[in-house]
């Protein structure tokens, strides 16, 4: 099992979780983060800490995607490990469906 981030966190990016990683295995896009599934030891210290609630364990189900999604964008964009401010509109998009389809951008975050 590892922790992976799913949906919510597009456009919220809350960094909560970054300042509690004991392994420092998130990865920051443009607008959202995504766990390393090789790196996360599946502590689960991050999972309460996020406020909009878009850390969850890989044993979930229909979660596949997003496995595939962390994997692949923790191998591109650059290691956060520090808390920053979340998006300025963040409440605004908390909760909204579709955000991966709307929203998602590939481009890479600033890291640290």
């Amino acid at each position: 099992m590892t922790y992976i981030v799913i949906d919510n966190c597009i456009k919220c990016k809350y960094t909560d979780c970054v300042e509690v990683c004991p392994v420092d295995c998130f990865y920051e896009g443009e607008n959202m983060l995504v766990i390393h599934p090789d790196e996360c030891i599946d502590c689960g210290v991050c999972e309460p800490e996020c406020p909009a609630e878009a850390i969850k364990p890989d044993t979930e189900p229909g979660l596949e995607k997003w496995l595939e999604l962390n994997t692949k964008f923790a191998d591109i964009w650059p290691n956060i490990t520090a808390q920053k401010d979340q998006a300025e509109d963040a409440e605004k998009y908390d909760g909204e469906e579709g955000k991966l389809e709307k929203y998602f951008s590939e481009a890479p975050g600033e890291g640290d």
